[in-house]
């Protein structure tokens, strides 16, 4: 089951990329590449407290699912090798 902040990814019949959120309408932005739509997409995904990216080929079949996590993680791991 898909939360509402999960997003999308995929063409537009005029070539044009679209970050959408599942639970939208609109686009939140739409870009002239594919990776410029991933890129925003996990960015807003961070922002949001995280949730599932699926990105679409230009054939309309999902390519890829990625789950992002949160970007505002209030305990992150700690790092231990410094």
């Amino acid at each position: 089951m898909s939360k509402k902040q999960d997003r999308m990814v995929y063409q537009r019949d005029d070539g044009q990329w679209v970050n959408k959120r599942n639970d939208k309408k609109k686009a939140t932005s739409v870009h002239s590449t594919q990776k410029d739509a991933e890129s925003a997409a996990r960015e807003n995904l961070k922002n949001q407290g995280g949730g599932e990216l699926t990105t679409k080929g230009r054939d309309g079949k999902i390519r890829s699912k990625d789950t992002i996590k949160p970007g505002n993680d209030p305990n992150p791991p700690k790092d231990k090798e410094h």
